[in-house]
């Protein structure tokens, strides 16, 4: 699906779009042949392939979806869905599942009401931690997921901080913490509000930086708060440069079905302290703070993660456990299970 502001699960279709033949190529000897399809909206002026009414396509029947994915994927073997709004493919439907939270959380878009089904029948269902497959056996019913975790890029394994000038230019100050992402009730910025005036009152020189799309969420418990900026969805080119300046990243969310954000402060060899929850232990291991996802254990995080070179040990150890995740693995993985469906 084309959109307007990628974020995770976007550039994850990126990534392993981007690898899928050769991937096949390593894992298997047959003669593969890979199409691309990047569906858009009637009235999208985004790039893309196929237009659909995606809003009447994401509420259709059953029946009604399954009949159109007849139409669109054609004689294709094996389909691979990376968005649920999507119809499924006649013949083997594979789908990803990154999270289950339009179940869990009121406050995210609504499940495609078909997905569920869809779901069960599906010929594979990827899921991208062992804590979303868990979540998607128990709350979905799915039987046997695939566990393929994501990857990071590689641009930003020892990333170098921006130059000062481009920094000032974006309103960023000299030290700081940053938390990259989203502002839905998951990602727990009301705890994160509640940590920042006990740490800048031991750390009067550090900053808060907070990089997404506006979110009027974020701005009600931030605007006007001291030593806070809202910088807003950062050019993407600047990304490596703006994890690697940063002296902590924050993952402080309830709810992740991975989290890429403290794997790339990992791989740019910045510390992390994240939420004891969900799939973020799993990410960062023992490389990384994590604590309780209250204001007391964020802000004792971010204390103890700013304390001279107290976590020099763990930046190394995180950068090491960073090289394990690549998109080159994550694609070879995928393409194993493509390849035993064909």
């Amino acid at each position: 699906m084309a959109t307007e502001h990628p974020m995770g699960a976007q550039m994850y279709q990126e990534q392993v779009a981007r690898r899928a033949l050769d991937a096949l190529r390593t894992v298997d000897e047959r003669a593969w042949a890979v199409r691309r399809l990047v569906v858009r909206s009637l009235r999208s002026k985004l790039a893309g392939d196929r237009r659909l009414p995606v809003g009447r396509v994401a509420s259709a029947s059953t029946a009604m979806r399954r009949n159109l994915g007849r139409l669109l994927y054609g004689r294709d073997q094996v389909v691979h869905r990376m968005n649920l709004e999507l119809p499924p493919a006649p013949g083997a439907d594979v789908i990803t599942l990154h999270d289950v939270v339009a179940w869990r959380f009121p406050d995210e878009s609504a499940p495609v009401p078909a997905a569920i089904e869809e779901a069960r029948r599906a010929a594979a269902v990827i899921c991208v931690s062992e804590f979303s497959a868990r979540e998607a056996v128990e709350l979905l019913g799915i039987t046997d997921p695939h566990v393929v975790h994501n990857g990071v890029e590689e641009r930003f394994f020892d990333a170098e901080p921006l130059p000062r000038d481009i920094r000032r230019s974006l309103g960023i100050p000299d030290e700081y913490v940053l938390h990259a992402g989203g502002a839905s009730r998951r990602k727990n910025l009301e705890a994160l509000a509640e940590a920042w005036p006990l740490v800048l009152r031991e750390r009067p020189g550090l900053g808060l930086v907070l990089a997404g799309p506006p979110h009027r969420h974020r701005t009600e418990l931030f605007d006007g708060m001291p030593g806070v900026v809202l910088a807003g969805r950062l050019p993407d080119e600047f990304m490596p440069g703006v994890v690697a300046g940063a002296a902590v990243v924050v993952v402080p969310s309830l709810y992740e079905g991975f989290g890429l954000p403290a794997l790339e402060a990992m791989a740019a060899n910045v510390p992390v302290v994240a939420a004891a929850t969900s799939s973020l232990p799993e990410v960062v291991g023992d490389t990384g703070i994590l604590v309780d996802p209250t204001g007391a254990g964020i802000a004792g995080g971010l204390l103890d993660a700013t304390r001279g070179d107290a976590s020099g040990a763990l930046v190394r150890a995180a950068r090491e456990r960073a090289t394990r995740f690549t998109w080159e693995r994550c694609a070879e993985a995928h393409a194993r299970v493509w390849a035993s469906l064909a």
